[in-house]
């Protein structure tokens, strides 16, 4: 059972997606440094106000984190427009993957073929 989960974690897709997750992590804290340090002070210029993860709505007794919330949807739309560019720019970089090679003739093509080189070696003799 050792040897099998050693083969296992030891496969190439899962050692990627390790490095993905750890990447991704990472990535994260730029990110939430990114819109914390420099994009949400512009929000706070833009609508005066001071901290926009720090607004709270009240309805009653009921705190709603309504400013938190339009943070983490900030976070969630410069990742992914960040991520948009990362793979964009990898796109651009990396060389189209060669185009398959065209496919070999069937095997019902090869006994046609056989049948007739059969057909015109009986018809010459």
């Amino acid at each position: 059972m050792l040897d099998e989960f050693k083969k296992f974690i030891m496969r190439g897709n899962v050692i990627d997606l390790a490095v993905g997750v750890i990447i991704g992590g990472a990535f994260g804290g730029i990110v939430n440094s990114l819109v914390a340090d420099i994009i949400g002070p512009i929000i706070a210029l833009l609508t005066g106000s001071v901290n926009l993860s720090g607004q709270v709505t009240t309805i009653g007794p009921a705190a709603f984190g309504t400013g938190n919330f339009i943070q983490t949807i900030i976070n969630f739309l410069i990742v992914g427009f960040v991520l948009f560019l990362i793979i964009r720019l990898m796109n651009r970089i990396m060389p189209p993957p060669p185009p398959p090679p065209p496919p070999g003739p069937s095997v019902e093509e090869k006994m046609l073929a056989q049948l007739e080189k059969l057909n015109e070696n009986l018809s010459k003799k």
